[in-house]
Order: structure tokens, then sequence, then C-alpha cells
């Protein structure tokens, strides 16, 4: 029964995105029905008990209405309110299928136009863990979502017709989930891939993923190496690094004979130039390993036939042979064969994929000798992939797939050219007018291959790995390493008490406070005193230029002096636990003699106040606001307290230069680097025996207050006066983490992956860096923590304060 008849256009931005159909609209007892007035265009019904929403729009001069069909068990709720409404494509290997995306303040749901794989797809949004962006065809188009946090595949990838309306649903969802969703980037995975929490095969998933790699699309299908250049012997050595593949060189370069052709042909072509033909991953290369799991994906993009059989994947040797000498064969591997589910190698569905030309049939895939079968042989390569000798150089196969080596200068130098319509902004296809050569571009894009998405653009650092001596390097290398091990049993004891300590700093307990002071606590330092009297003290100065001295076993005050009528910025005391170093805003450096109670000698040190100082072995390192650090050497008390009668000579060795007042400095462990922090937010670390600039990073907007080398010297964190707590890569400098903080941050310890703070507020914070939070707040002081020393086994811990306090505090076990 016909209820109504309109005169109306029908609008189908998947079908015709450029053009309205004139037709009928008829809305019936049980359906509605558009009628074309073009015969050649089909008659659309649509019936009542299939629709999921209906949309309506209202402009001036028309009306559109949108459906959005269910099946009867999908049903969107009443109390659900729409969002958006568009035009997509759902993203499945080798197909796009064409459909209406809605999203409410519920639920996500996508009907397809065919009703495959379902007749509506539903997500719910309290459900979604991850939500991507993503290029498709190189362009900003596609969007995937993720209900579980480590799952391989996602619940659905959709491409839009414009970015708009991407970055519309995509922003919509993520503010919707603000606080259920973590944010990671590169840097941040990789601070916890150089730390040991992420494995090599996890950091690989996470910036595949970054760089808009997903196994929805098959021309960016995830990337993995190939790590072990071996598969003829038959046991596997990985004590040998020559059974692993040159990470440091791509798959073309490895061959050296082939690359020179390569480059002979290079030098000769016209721009733009390429030195591979084709690429490293590709849906052919992809479906190349996958096609005993995925034939129908074969087939689909073989024209309903297999490859022939002899270029099928028939053996692990004669593809990486191939894959060596080959003259177009350059490809790379994926995570399958580093994952748990060895069935790719398998033929368990008895397909038949030819007969090759010695006349045996393509069967299961032929394995190494020293793998027994497909489960030894994932196994092992599992295992190879997270070796010491792969770990120790992932870095190097990472800078060219996803860092600095991609692009550029870098990639010519290393080797790493690919033909330009690989790369992400090689052509502009939505500038080609003429819709067949659009189309057969776009099709030559997503067939030939593309080069993920850049995600470093300065050297991927090292991991940090244990230094076993059980690679093979050099004949020189095999000789026995004896004493070491037992040297170092006392020093792994400690460390394990540090990994202890801060593994419960959670606990730490106030055992005494006491008020010895009439302003701030500046700066102090905990030291062992030799003399009959303190067996451990304490010294602390503060604005009003006073050196005060406290008992920590007597818990009581026992000395005070004064040294300037300016304040004093800073004190250490030096390793014979007798002599304590003070400099001042009168621009000297004072020396303290402990057992003989009085000031030993005076140095002048800078044009302007001196803010901090380091002493390791008979160095004196002096920061000051005049821009500079100096470097003095003494021997007079390196091994024995300065005599009240002799006065120390001290040797300038270097003045280090900077654009701002040096406000802190800090050595690493070793005494090697030195890292001074500016005014200006600027750190630069230096070279001490050369006194050379290695890193100079602006990190920060306002002055530094403080800085450290991490244990292992690796990396310098720096807090500032911008609240912003910031990790520094000594090898690249880099900055792998930044979090800005709600208080400012004054002073700290840290063992590399904790940081004890002290804060505006007063209280103690226990940061994670590897997730940027704060995981316990200790209350402390009623004004801002200025001063914070540890113990060498991290047990002990003193806090200074804006209270005039000091408080003393203890791991509680």
């Amino acid at each position: 029964m016909q209820l109504l008849n309109l005169s109306s256009f029908q609008i189908d931005k998947a079908i015709f995105p450029s053009r309205k159909v004139r037709g009928s609209f008829k809305v019936c007892s049980r359906s509605a029905i558009f009628d074309p007035d073009d015969f050649s265009e089909p008659i659309l019904k649509v019936c009542f008990n299939t629709i999921l929403c209906i949309i309506c729009i209202l402009t001036l001069n028309t009306r559109y209405i949108s459906f959005l069909t269910k099946q009867d068990q999908t049903a969107m709720s009443v109390a659900e309110m729409p969002h958006m409404e568009c035009a997509v494509e759902m993203v499945m290997p080798l197909v796009c299928n064409p459909g209406h995306v809605c999203i409410t303040d519920e639920s996500l749901y996508f009907q397809p136009l065919n009703g495959y794989p379902e007749q509506v797809i539903q997500i719910q949004l309290h459900r979604v863990r991850r939500i991507y962006k993503r290029r498709h065809g190189l362009r900003p188009l596609g969007l995937e979502v993720f209900c579980t946090e480590n799952d391989f595949c996602s619940d659905i990838y959709l491409k839009f017709y414009n970015t708009a309306d991407r970055d519309e649903i995509y922003y919509y969802i993520a503010s919707f989930l603000e606080n259920h969703m973590m944010e990671h980037t590169a840097e941040s995975y990789m601070l916890q891939w150089q730390r040991g929490h992420l494995s090599n095969y996890q950091y690989l998933l996470h910036l595949n993923n970054l760089a808009d790699r997903s196994c929805n699309d098959l021309s960016q299908y995830p990337i993995f190496p190939w790590v072990i250049a071996d598969y003829t012997s038959a046991q596997l050595d990985m004590t040998n690094a020559a059974t692993f593949r040159d990470l440091s060189k791509p798959v073309g370069a490895l061959n050296k004979e082939r690359l020179d052709r390569l480059l002979a042909r290079y030098r000769g072509m016209p721009e733009p130039r390429f030195l591979y033909g084709s690429h490293y991953s590709s849906p052919g290369y992809v479906l190349f390993y996958l096609v005993r799991v995925a034939p129908e994906h074969m087939l689909c993009l073989q024209n309903g036939r297999y490859d022939h059989a002899d270029r099928m994947f028939n053996s692990i040797c004669d593809t990486w042979k191939n894959c060596l000498e080959g003259a177009t064969d350059f490809k790379e591997l994926i995570p399958e064969f580093y994952g748990d589910d060895c069935s790719f190698l398998e033929n368990k569905r008895s397909l038949g994929l030819g007969r090759r030309q010695n006349g045996s049939l393509v069967g299961d895939v032929v394995l190494p000798a020293w793998a027994s079968d497909t489960r030894d042989f994932l196994q092992k390569h599992k295992t190879a992939l997270e070796s010491q000798y792969v770990s120790e150089n992932l870095h190097e196969w990472i800078d060219l797939v996803f860092g600095f080596k991609q692009r550029g200068s870098e990639a010519v130098a290393a080797h790493n050219v690919f033909h330009p319509l690989t790369y992400e902004g090689g052509i502009d296809c939505d500038s080609i007018e003429d819709p067949d050569q659009r189309i057969a571009m776009l099709t030559q894009i997503l067939e030939f291959g593309q080069t993920p998405k850049q995600l470093f653009t300065i050297p991927h650092p090292q991991r940090i790995t244990p230094r076993f001596h059980n690679i093979t390097r050099s004949p020189s290398s095999n000789s026995p390493v004896t004493s070491q091990s037992e040297d170092s049993s006392f020093e792994d004891l400690t460390e394990e008490s540090r990994k202890l300590a801060w593994a419960n700093m959670g606990n730490l307990k106030p055992l005494s406070s006491h008020k010895i002071h009439k302003d701030n606590v500046k700066f102090l330092h905990c030291g062992v005193v030799l003399s009959f009297l303190y067996h451990s003290a304490v010294s602390i100065f503060i604005p009003d230029s006073t050196l005060k001295m406290f008992s920590k076993e007597l818990k009581d005050f026992q000395r005070s002096m004064s040294f300037s009528n300016m304040a004093l910025s800073s004190c250490l005391m030096l390793e014979n636990g007798k002599t304590v170093v003070c400099s001042s805003w009168d621009n000297n450096v004072y020396f303290y003699s402990i057992p003989y109670g009085r000031r030993q000698d005076t140095l002048m040190g800078h044009d302007d106040a001196v803010s901090e100082m380091c002493w390791f072995d008979d160095r004196l390192y002096t920061a000051s606001w005049d821009s500079t650090v100096k470097v003095k050497t003494s021997t007079l008390i390196s091994h024995e307290f300065m005599s009240v009668h002799k006065r120390s000579q001290f040797q300038l060795l270097a003045e280090l230069e900077h654009d701002a007042g040096v406000n802190t400095i800090g050595l690493n462990p070793a005494g090697t680097l030195l890292a001074s922090g500016c005014k200006d937010g600027t750190v630069t670390i230096w070279d001490t025996s050369s006194y050379g600039t290695l890193q100079q990073v602006h990190c920060h907007t306002g002055t530094i207050h403080h800085m450290a080398f991490s244990p292992d010297s690796r990396h310098v964190l720096s807090v500032g006066a911008d609240s912003c707590m910031k990790v520094l890569d000594v090898q690249t400098g880099m900055v792998i983490s930044s979090v800005k903080a709600e208080e400012e941050q004054r002073c700290f310890c840290w063992d590399g992956n904790s940081v004890l703070c002290g804060g505006q507020s007063g209280d103690l914070l226990l940061w994670d860096l590897l997730s940027n939070t704060v995981t316990q707040r200790i209350p402390a002081h009623s004004g801002a923590v200025t001063a914070l020393w540890m113990s060498e086994l991290c047990s002990t811990v003193i806090t200074g304060g804006e209270d005039r306090q000091i408080i003393l505090w203890k791991l509680q076990s």
C-alpha cells in the first residue's frame, strides 16, 4: 500500500561522489522505495523492519533522508544519540567494502551495502581500547579501531572519502574515551624497549602499528626483518655473529655484487632515481608467505590461479638465497615468522598448489636442517629475534625502515632508495583529473608496496643489553674472563640491593624531623666522617650563608659555620670524609676541614655566582651564572685532607662556554661525561677527556633546576621551571620521554626507570617513567621540597624544604 510519493534525488557518495540521481521517493506501509527516472539505475527498496536509524537533513531547497538498516538482533537503543553518519569503506585484505557508518554516544555502527561480513557491525565505545588514524593508498583517510590492548588485528578498519569525516569521528571517539585510553608514542615505546620492558617482537609490532601497518591492509602489512643468515647448517649457533644477518643494511645491499650492478644502473638513471625496482613489502610478497592459509586472497590477486609452482614459497633456504641473489627480490619477513602459529608453513588443507619442474608437488615448506619441525623452526626463529646480537643491532634496521635512513641523503648513503611512488607525498592522486589515470595510479600504489610512515628523524638509540661474553666476534674475544666475575660479585649484590630498594620506594617512612635553620634549606649532603666525634653527618646550608652539620646517629645539631656575607649555593663532601667544599653567590669556593673545625682555603671561582659543583678524583667542576663551567685540578687533597698550614694549588684545565647562565651540573658515575643545564632550558653533554660537546638540546622553556645521569650513563633526566620532566638519550640527543607535571619539581633522585621527586607542594612524588604517571605521593614538608639526598644503597633519604626543616627517611621492609 503506497502512502506517499515525492519527487527526489538519490545521493550515494560511495557510488556517485559528484552527481545526483533524479527519481521518485515512495513511502509504503512496509517499506520505502526510490524509483530513479533513469532506467539504467536500480530501484532501491528499504524494509522498515530492517531500519536502524533514519537521519533527515533539511536545507532551504532540498531534503535528504539517510537509512541505516539492521539485523533483528542488532538494534540501536532508543536512548542513543546519533552524532554523525557518512559513507565509508571497510578495509579488508584486497577488498574495500562500501557502506555507511553511524556513530552515537554509545556505539559505532557500520552497515555494508552487500551485507558482508555481517548486516550490521556494532562496536560499543566503552570496549574500545585503541584508535589510530591510518594512511590508505598513501592518503590520510583510514581509521582503525581496537577493542584489545595487544591483539595483532583490529576490530574494524574504515576508509573514509575525505579526511574531515575521518578526523571528526576520530576526535569524537578519542574525547569520549579520554579517561580509558593510554596514548603511546614511538618515544615512549622506545624507552620501554631500551629498558627491557618490551621484547624485540613486541616493540616491532608497536612500531608497525604506529607506522600505519595493519594486517587488514595487505599493501601495508607489518614488516619484520630477516635476522638469521644461516639456513644450511645442521646446528644453529647463536653464539656466532656470522649466524646473523647484517641489520645495518637493507636486503638489497647484503650482496655486494648485486649492489654494484644496481648502483651502476642508479647512476645512469634520470631523476627521480631509485635503487630498487621492487619493494620489501607488498601484497604479493605477503601472500607469497601466506598462500597456504589464505589461498582465496592469492587467487583474487592472481586472477583465479596460483603462481607458477617454482615461484611459490617452497623452501626457507631457497627464499633467503633468492633475496640475496635475485635481481628484483628484496623482500623482508612478516610477523608470522616469529609467532606461534605454524600453519602458514604447512599445507594442512591439501591445496593443489602445482607441480615443480623437478616433478615434486608443492606441499609443506621445506625447513632448514637445524629445525626438526615447524614448531621448532618458529621457536628458534623467535629465540634468534630476542638474542643478544639482534638486541644490540636492531636499532640499525629500525633506522632503515622507520627511521632517519628511510629518506633523503641518509637513505642514499645507506643504499635504501625505493621507487618514489612508495613514499608518502610522492604523488597527489587527488590532483589527477582523469579518473582512469587516478585509478591506475592508486592501483599501482596499492599493489607495488608502500614505505612505512617515518617515526624517527634522528638515529635510534641502541638497546641496553647485559654484556655477556658468549658472542664470538674475533679470535681475541674467545679468551676466558676469570677475575672479572669474582671482582663483580660484590657489585652485583649492591646492584640487587638498589633494585630491591627502588621496588619498595613507596614504603619510605620518616624517622625524624629537625628545624635547625632560620630560612629554607637550599642544599644538603651526607657523608661518613672519620673523626672520633662524628660517625655520620649532614652538611646543610641556606641563603643566610650558614653551613650547619647535623649528626644522623646522635640526631643532634653539631656545628655552624659562616663563610661569607652572601648566600651559599651548593656543597659537597670529599671522599676522604674530612673536607667539605661550599660554593657561594660571592663567586668563591670555600674548603672547610672537619677535623680542624675551620676554613682551610678560598678559591676564586667565577665572575658571577657559583651555582653548583661536582668533584671526581682530583678534578673540581664549578658551574656559574656567568655562562661557564670551569674544570680545575688539585693533587693536594685528592687522597689526604689538606693541612691547615698549606694552601692547595688549583690548575685550570678547561673553561666550557655556554649561551646562558649555568644553573646545574652533574657527572655520570664513571666521571667520563658531564651534563650542564642552563637558565634558557638548554642541556649540554660534554666529554670530560676532550672537553668537547657531545650533545646540545633545548629541552625546557625555562631554567633547569636539576639534572642527573642514569646509573648506566645512557640517559639524562632534567626538571625545570616549566614543570616538565624530560629524559634525554646521551647517544643520540633525542628527548625520549617528556611529561608535564602538575607542579614544579625542584630536586630528584632516580634509577633510570623510577624517579623520587621533591615537589612544589612539599610532597615527595614517586614517578614511573615508563607510564609517565605518579605511582605514589608521600606527604613530607609544609613548603616546597628544595633538597634531596639518597644513600648509595638507596635505603636512606634526607630531604630539606622551604619550611626550614630536614627530614630523615628510611625504607621499611
